[in-house]
């Protein structure tokens, strides 16, 4: 092949991908994106008593629900309306403080949608009854096509590739989804797909999930992703909420009947450099939120928060930079194998495997090990804190151990199954919400 034929091909290559790029620029522009966060996530116990479960935080300085925002934003989705429900204040002040920046002049939005009975007079009562409740909203936004997604998962994703398949299926619904071990898939939506992905069953939470053929100990589960054509997804809500044998749930009502009588393809999300399955997590459990916050110190974690070409966009209050202080043989303040937010004092402590949000200050002689310290937490003298979650405003006195003694813990705290010791600022009699 001569240098002319070289460059041919490259300059070929060049313009199918610019042309496949410029396809999914006018999808993703023609997508309305509606982020369901309205969900009291009670797996979580006490880290959800006074926040909904997408505005937990996350990875030092975000909150969960910023992943799938920042997975709009950056995939070119830039109109997305966030419906909210369960003790929804600090989620929503903190989608105004932070997601304020996209531009309304180019049609550009984060519009919140709190429950407010603007179609019925009940609340929020599932997931397809949250998007049907806002169905003049929806209307007026008149999209093609609506992109759903869950607002309480960890993840980075661009949607632009998912909507190129629906389109070119010809799907009337697309759901992306992961492949998991079997004997977890049964807090998920599991399907069966054929061998062009077409769905040909959907069961949600199953007590014996279907396995993949040919990988009898793997399920193929729903990341609550799901891509609609405008039109069809107005007409089956419309349809749904006339049903009074309907929980009106996309997983245990909608998806079980649309795949019988209409195109529903599964939308594989896997990592394509890689070759391998996609990071995904579920935190819904203070055991997965806690290892998946701790999974990001490692070396190179699944999850890269250091990504300039995907970056997780949050709002940031203007803190300084954190502190070490002392160093002498008997009191020496320093993070080892850690991940430590701005402004954080570490006054003669040894911080080892664990995560700091911001403004945590640990004073001298503590040892901790292993935990997840939320904002502004205050930890005294001579504490020992290991495999813990310590939620935001906790202020430990002196002498605290927590995680050492489980008998001595369960008689405050919360202990979850995989021994992770949650302690919040109630359960230490800090009131810092009055409920009444």
């Amino acid at each position: 092949m001569n240098q002319f034929s070289n460059h041919k091909d490259t300059a070929e290559r060049n313009a199918r991908e610019a042309s496949n790029m410029r396809f999914i620029s006018r999808l993703t522009k023609s997508t309305l994106g509606l982020i369901l966060a309205g969900g009291s996530g009670s797996r979580l116990h006490q880290l959800t008593q006074w926040r909904a479960k997408p505005a937990v935080p996350f990875g030092g300085q975000f909150r969960i629900i910023d992943f799938t925002l920042s997975n709009c934003v950056n995939s070119g989705i830039r109109r997305i309306g966030v419906l909210t429900q369960y003790k929804a204040h600090s989620l929503i002040r903190h989608i105004q403080r932070g997601w304020g920046f996209l531009h309304g002049e180019f049609d550009e939005f984060v519009e919140l949608l709190p429950a407010q009975q603007r179609v019925e007079s009940s609340w929020y009562l599932g997931t397809a009854d949250a998007v049907y409740q806002n169905i003049d909203i929806l209307r007026n936004h008149n999209p093609r096509y609506v992109l759903i997604l869950a607002g309480d998962h960890i993840y980075k994703m661009d949607y632009g590739p998912m909507l190129a398949q629906h389109v070119e299926t010809g799907a009337q619904l697309t759901i992306g989804c992961i492949e998991t071990p079997r004997d977890k898939a049964s807090d998920f939506g599991v399907m069966t797909v054929d061998s062009s992905n077409q769905v040909m069953d959907f069961v949600e939470k199953p007590n014996n999930p279907a396995s993949i053929l040919g990988l009898p100990d793997t399920s193929l589960i729903s990341m609550g992703i799901y891509i609609f054509d405008s039109k069809f997804l107005i007409n089956q809500l419309i349809g749904d909420a006339d049903r009074a044998d309907s929980s009106h749930d996309f997983g245990k009502d909608l998806i079980p009947r649309l795949i019988k009588a209409h195109r529903v393809y599964a939308y594989p999300f896997r990592d394509t450099v890689q070759h391998r399955q996609a990071y995904w997590r579920d935190v819904g459990t203070v055991d997965a939120y806690w290892r998946s916050n701790l999974e990001l110190i490692g070396v190179t974690p699944d999850l890269n928060l250091y990504d300039k070409e995907w970056p997780i966009w949050s709002y940031r209050e203007q803190t300084p930079p954190a502190k070490f202080v002392f160093d002498e043989p008997d009191r020496c303040g320093c993070a080892i194998d850690s991940m430590v937010s701005s402004g954080c004092i570490i006054s003669g402590a040894v911080i080892r495997h664990s995560l700091l949000f911001d403004n945590v200050t640990v004073d001298e002689g503590s040892k901790i090990e292993n935990a997840v310290i939320l904002p502004e937490v205050s930890i005294g003298k001579h504490c020992r804190i290991k495999n813990a979650v310590i939620d935001k405003g906790v202020m430990l006195p002196d002498n605290s151990a927590i995680g050492i003694d489980a008998k001595q813990d369960a008689k405050r705290f919360t202990i979850s199954p995989g021994g992770v010791v949650l302690v919040t600022p109630d359960m230490l009699g800090q009131v810092l919400h009055h409920a009444r």
